[in-house]
């Protein structure tokens, strides 16, 4: 797997499969922390075994993950993540409501782990090396910009975040950095 490859769901059913939130973590982990099985899965998330497995078949029906080639045993199957981020286009499901939901729903976990992880950097920054306090933080800007250009941007954006984890991956003090990037247009009405 190219460490940048990108699985674009485009169908209904596979938007709904990868919003339901023990999937989107089961997937988060494979991610992070490398292949895995239903049982690993399933100890770190305090789900049984056959719970973790039926979510893990209905992530790889949607090509979400695969077998790892490495299998350690053969009673058991090593998972790993298809690709490194998953992606989809509102527009292919706005005219459906299931579509909707579904999007609605990734959204939804999207902001979670957003408030998630910026709650936990406040509450553990003091066990972290000071440099990091420089670092990381949250910033936003609102920009004029057409749909081709937001498109354009969101690709140089992960272009950059590619090249500097292939920089600094390796590094001594390389972290896993969380980064959330939304490109929303705002309505003349709601601007502050």
């Amino acid at each position: 797997m190219d460490t940048w490859d990108r699985t674009r769901i485009t169908e209904v059913e596979a938007l709904r499969a990868v919003a339901h939130p023990l999937r989107a973590r089961l997937l988060g982990a494979l991610r992070h922390e490398g292949p895995a099985t239903a049982t690993e899965l399933g100890q770190r998330f305090g789900e049984s075994s056959g719970s973790t497995s039926y979510h893990l078949r209905q992530l790889e029906r949607y090509g979400l993950i695969v077998e790892d080639e490495d299998q350690r045993s053969k009673r058991e199957r090593r998972w790993r993540a298809a690709a490194k981020f998953t992606s989809w286009d509102d527009a292919d499901f706005v005219d459906q409501p299931e579509g909707r939901e579904a999007s609605d729903a990734m959204h939804d976990l999207q902001v979670h782990w957003l408030l998630k992880r910026d709650r936990q950097w406040r509450d553990r920054r003091l066990e972290w090396d000071r440099e990091w306090l420089g670092a990381a933080g949250t910033s936003d800007v609102e920009v004029r910009l057409t749909p081709a250009a937001t498109r354009r941007f969101v690709e140089r954006f992960l272009e950059l975040a590619r090249e500097a984890e292939v920089e600094s991956a390796a590094e001594p003090g390389a972290e896993i950095v969380s980064i959330h990037i939304q490109t929303v247009p705002v309505h003349p009405d709601d601007l502050v």
